[in-house]
């Protein structure tokens, strides 16, 4: 039987994740936004699209829920996107209500689904739908590792002119200007980026990194980044529908790891048919984990501030 996707927000970034989810034919999928006939106008659109690179799924659009029925997946990309200026957590109290009807409104029509969360703030948006839904940890986690480190390749190729292939990259923590690139861990074909880039230059590529997202939206003007983020739960959806047992950089609720709890942080989280199978922990020095603990607080400070607007 075929999988079925749900894309809660058919704006630029859920209108995206369906054109990769649709390329890699694994799903038929549902485009919902409360915006009367932009869903249907997308998702009739990529239907028409897919007769040219002979893809067979279904891709209906709607308003309504029930659309959504027996979905395997929901991907909520619902929310207002950021403006130059705007932090994260500005985005919070608008996006907490978004989100928090989103993750009802799927769980009544789909209630096995697992939940994939990009709204930001991330981490804030993805604690709210865990408790709003009462998930266990397996069932839900937020896509920010993947965009976040792939960010951090791509300028790392962009300095050095190596192939994205061969660089690996690992950026844990908040999703916010507190993320932590792991320089340490992050390699060029086995050679530790400390080894292979000056100070200064791997300095740059990491504050980048941070920023990544905020140069993007400084660019656009009037909407965010969604090519690399729609791409990235696209990578997670895959890896549970196909049982890989991918591990890759995502938010997750914490049980202990890195001594954080009840709370959703960056780690290398294991993806698989299960959802959440596993979190791995990296061993970390002295300054790794000083970092880590400063994008932590961040997080708390933002899960206080929901906690503080939203009963849950």
């Amino acid at each position: 039987m075929t999988a079925k996707v749900s894309i809660i927000g058919a704006g630029m970034t859920g209108s995206t994740t369906a054109h990769w989810l649709a390329e890699r034919e694994i799903a038929d999928l549902v485009l919902v936004d409360v915006v009367e006939g932009m869903p249907q106008g997308k998702a009739l659109d990529l239907l028409e699209a897919l007769p040219v690179i002979n893809k067979d799924v279904s891709v209906v659009g709607s308003n309504d829920f029930a659309a959504t029925q027996g979905s395997d997946i929901v991907v909520i990309t619902a929310g207002i996107p950021r403006k130059p200026g705007m932090s994260r957590e500005d985005l919070l109290t608008t996006n907490a209500k978004i989100v928090g009807d989103a993750t009802r409104q799927a769980l009544k029509y789909s209630p096995e689904a697992f939940i994939l969360v990009l709204t930001n703030p991330l981490d804030t948006m993805a604690y709210l739908a865990m408790k709003v839904g009462k998930l266990p940890r397996g069932r839900i986690v937020g896509q920010a590792g993947i965009l976040d480190s792939a960010r951090m390749r791509a300028f790392v190729a962009m300095e050095t002119g190596v192939s994205v292939e061969n660089i690996a990259c690992y950026v844990l923590g908040g999703h916010g200007d507190e993320m932590v690139p792991l320089t340490r861990h992050s390699n060029i074909a086995g050679v530790p980026l400390r080894d292979y880039l000056s100070a200064d230059k791997l300095e740059a590529i990491v504050n980048r990194t941070r920023k990544g997202g905020g140069e993007i939206v400084n660019l656009l003007k009037t909407g965010s980044a969604y090519y690399a983020p729609a791409v990235a739960v696209t990578q997670m959806v895959e890896a549970i529908l196909k049982d890989r047992h991918l591990i890759v950089p995502a938010s997750a609720f914490m049980e202990g790891e890195y001594g954080l709890k009840d709370m959703f942080f960056g780690a290398a989280v294991q993806l698989g048919g299960g959802g959440v199978e596993r979190v791995m922990e990296y061993e970390l020095d002295a300054q790794e984990k000083a970092s880590l603990e400063k994008s932590a607080a961040a997080v708390r400070e933002s899960i206080g501030v929901l906690q503080s607007l939203v009963k849950i």
